[in-house]
């Protein structure tokens, strides 16, 4: 099922409006598409083909489904994982809805390479990055609707920024999950057909 999470704006002075994305049975769609990765036409995966990585190890090639980058090929390559505080969330200028209850946010700085075709842009490239928690609990980066959420050491990224071939982008992702939880692994789903790539955190 889909979950939508709401922040609410925390004051008036800094308005935030922010949806997170969070359940397990839909993450494969990416946002508002089809399916996504190399191999999303449902040809299937490889049974040999390695789908657990190290933090800091480069991903397979990834082929947009997008139709101004159809053809683009891409790496993802999630380098670091870390779990903010309360204190980061009070700060932020998002105010979550008292029914979501109280949630933490993760951070996940990651590298994206384009490899071949056409320019693409780091919106595009991050599109699939999930966060999966000890409690199962799988979610996508929190999308800020109006706004913006301030984040200690973690920039929001030029989404719209484009990469030729041979370019790479570092960037930051915040996520949200609930206070009390840990991230375990960063996935990147590939569609229906696919299973998710995934990177685990140590501790």
């Amino acid at each position: 099922m889909r979950t939508w999470t709401r922040a609410v704006p925390a004051a008036m002075g800094a308005l935030a409006l922010a949806l997170a994305l969070t359940g397990c049975n839909d993450l494969g769609s990416g946002k508002n598409r089809g399916g996504s990765g190399s191999q999303a036409s449902g040809s299937g995966t490889n049974a040999d083909e390695k789908k657990t990585f190290r933090l800091g190890e480069e991903g397979p090639e990834q082929e947009s489904d997008m139709q101004k980058s159809s053809g683009a090929k891409y790496t993802v390559t999630p380098t670091e994982v870390r779990t903010g505080t309360k204190a980061d969330m009070d700060n932020s200028g998002l105010r979550k809805d008292k029914e979501d209850g109280p949630q933490i946010p993760v951070y996940v700085w990651s590298t994206l390479t384009h490899k071949s075709g056409p320019a693409m842009e780091v919106g595009d490239m991050d599109d699939d990055l999930v966060i999966r928690a000890d409690s199962g609990l799988r979610t996508r980066a929190l999308l800020v609707m109006l706004g913006a959420a301030k984040w200690p050491n973690c920039p929001e990224p030029d989404t719209e920024k484009k990469l030729s071939p041979g370019q790479s982008e570092k960037i930051c992702t915040a996520f949200l999950i609930p206070e009390g939880q840990k991230p375990t692994a960063v996935e990147v789903t590939r569609g229906f057909h696919n299973e998710p790539l995934e990177w685990p955190v140590a501790g």
